[in-house]
């Protein structure tokens, strides 16, 4: 039998989760206004608009804006599973492989072709395809069929596959749709050039760092109070800061603590913080020696107190015990999460063959600035602990631009030895961090191939129900990741932005994500 998650439709129930979730929601008004909302990201943009074709939480943050989703996820730490219809009227079960979903009548996207089933099956089946960097789907083409009867129906059959169909529901939550009009161009056409969606705002241009948007009147819960959103990306955290306290953003993201502590008090600006979807994490590159030894890995772990990083981190951190966020799907305080322990490191160091870390080759741990915050801070309190074991690591801080091109593996292994980064994806799905990094298939940023691990991740998929793939996730999966240890997942994020008191309506997603459809300023 498979567990029916609560799913809400329509306003109300965003009116509901705000009572529950104030944080998430920046007050309602609704006069029309003609000033646009701007907002400064910490992160770059790819400058390639498929949104299969990246994995950047910038663009993701974007494509909130203009692209329409079957349905969106609050992610409330107490149910994680809950969801919000948009372009679905309905998700329904059939059986264990079969899942129907009926679509909103009447949508139409930024170019005017209307919004069908068609679009649907060829979102899927395109962010399906092993080229696609976002890797949506948990598995290949052939591993599922998606069939359309009708024009506003649409049925996923994963008995191919052989696993179950609830894991589209959480997928539902995550994926914009796109026009199969735009995908049948193929990626020299369109698709790479601009966002077609059914949001609120629709892609008006990029020039340089600004990535304008303007309001699209055709949107099917009536057109937006302001005319347009301007995303301009602001590496600095302090230009960032200071553009927010001189009125000339609406909106800033990732805040230092200090930063909190400077805007704190404020009648023109407002703070929010909510535990996010993104967990930060510490990667081994387990492609190439040391860190191909799970050993070494486990005496790295032990070799971090994460209670230093939280206090470094202040507010912006939040602690877990997990490889993901406990908004997910299947989190669990694990029992075996490497804890800080010298004597278990120097253990471990030993059976390994490097005793106090003699032998050990130069080690580079890898890290960025001015996006995550105090990162640089707490890359040296690791690599200092890491040091006093024996580890001879130094620290390379990059600006965010060169430290999103060293980031992923490469043959032979990819840059460094260690990377700081952190993963959020808009869904409950745990799946969609766990095998995206750690299946031998994927080779992300780890590059770990290990035929137990990728066991464990499709026996976890494959189950019967949501009731026994969370105790797959729970006893099973994430206990052997902590064991062998590809990465350590050193803390939640929180995501703090700063947003201007006069900005009414916005809803914040624990993504980083926005809808702005009814905001005024």
């Amino acid at each position: 039998m498979i567990k029916r998650r609560t799913f809400l439709a329509g306003a109300g129930a965003l009116a509901g989760f705000q009572q529950l979730n104030p944080d998430f929601f920046i007050s309602s008004a609704f006069a029309q206004t003609g000033k646009p909302i701007t907002f400064l990201s910490a992160e770059n943009i790819t400058g390639n608009w498929d949104p299969t074709a990246h994995t950047t939480l910038s663009q993701k943050i974007i494509e909130g804006f203009v692209m329409g989703f079957l349905a969106r996820a609050p992610m409330r730490p107490d149910d994680p599973g809950e969801m919000v219809y948009e372009l679905a009227e309905s998700m329904e079960l059939l059986d264990g492989s079969r899942l129907q979903i009926k679509l909103r009548d009447g949508v139409t996207f930024h170019d005017g072709h209307p919004f069908t089933s068609a679009d649907v099956k060829a979102t899927f089946e395109y962010g399906a395809q092993p080229d696609r960097p976002a890797q949506w789907y948990p598995g290949p083409t052939d591993s599922f069929e998606v069939t359309t009867p009708d024009d506003l129906t649409v049925i996923v059959d994963t008995s191919k596959g052989g696993y179950s169909a609830s894991l589209f529901i959480f997928l539902a939550a995550y994926l914009p749709m796109i026009s199969a009009k735009d995908i049948a161009e193929g990626p020299s056409g369109a698709l790479t050039q601009r966002l077609n969606g059914t949001g609120p705002f629709r892609f008006s241009e990029q020039s340089g760092n600004d990535t304008v948007l303007t309001a699209f009147d055709g949107y099917f819960k009536g057109a937006p109070k302001v005319p347009g959103v301007t995303i301009s990306f602001v590496g600095d955290a302090t230009t960032r800061l200071l553009s927010m306290m001189n009125g000339q953003a609406s909106i800033i993201e990732r805040l230092e603590p200090e930063q909190i502590e400077t805007l704190s008090g404020r009648d023109d600006i407002r703070i929010s913080k909510l535990v996010s979807v993104e967990n930060k994490y510490l990667w081994f590159r387990c492609s190439k020696p040391p860190f191909d030894n799970p050993l070494l890995r486990r005496a790295a772990c032990h070799a971090i107190d994460r209670e230093l990083i939280y206090e470094v981190l202040g507010e912006s951190g939040h602690p877990s015990a997990n490889f993901i966020s406990p908004i997910k799907f299947g989190y669990i305080d694990l029992d075996n999460y490497p804890e800080y322990d010298p004597d278990e490191c120097q253990r471990l160091l030993a059976e390994a063959g490097f005793p106090g870390g003699q032998g050990l080759p130069d080690l580079e741990y890898i890290t960025s600035v001015g996006f995550y915050p105090k990162t640089k801070e707490y890359g040296e309190v690791i690599t200092a602990m890491l040091q006093a074991q024996g580890f001879p690591v130094t620290l390379n801080v990059m600006e965010v631009a060169a430290w999103n091109e060293n980031l992923y593996d490469r043959p032979g292994g990819g840059p460094g030895h260690m990377i700081d980064c952190g993963w959020s994806t808009g869904s409950p799905e745990p799946d969609l961090v766990l095998r995206t990094h750690f299946h031998s298939g994927s080779k992300r940023i780890t590059g770990i191939v290990d035929a137990e691990i990728d066991e464990a991740l499709d026996r976890q998929r494959s189950a019967s129900s949501l009731e026994e793939r969370e105790r797959l996730l729970q006893t099973e999966l994430t206990p052997m990741l902590a064991d062998k240890a590809p990465a350590l997942s050193l803390f939640t994020s929180v995501m703090v932005h700063a947003i201007s008191a006069d900005l009414d309506g916005l809803f914040l997603y624990p993504d980083g994500s926005m809808d702005a459809s009814v905001a005024t300023i």
